[in-house]
């Protein structure tokens, strides 16, 4: 769903550039124009055809993004990690050997008793 998302969303980038480019406004804003657009497609204020399809077309951009947003974030928490799935435990470790204990040392000769 990500990714038909992600081809929607550079579709959607390219269709608004278009549009936009389209209108060929030397002004800012959707209320004021040029008189240099009376073309078949000229935006003609801001009740004309190209400026209607640049708002619907900007407003499905948006809405795109945030539901491109929204899947990431839900996809983000998910880990390769958490779908592993371990057959036992941790290994111990070895038993360690009895170490042997050094000799006793011998006994000091005793003194003859009188």
């Amino acid at each position: 769903m990500i990714t038909i998302l992600f081809v929607a969303q550079i579709v959607l980038a390219v269709i608004l550039t278009i549009l936009v480019l389209l209108q060929k406004s030397s002004s800012i804003g959707l209320g004021a124009y040029s008189g240099s657009n009376e073309s078949v497609f000229g935006a003609k204020g801001p009740a004309g055809f190209l400026v209607k399809a640049t708002f619907t077309v900007g407003l499905v951009f948006i809405f795109n993004t945030i539901a491109l947003g929204y899947m990431y974030n839900k996809s983000y928490n998910k880990s390769v990690v958490d779908e592993i799935k371990v057959e036992q435990s941790a290994p111990t470790a070895p038993a360690v050997p009895e170490i042997p204990s050094a000799p006793a040392a011998p006994a000091a000769p005793s003194a003859p008793a009188e």
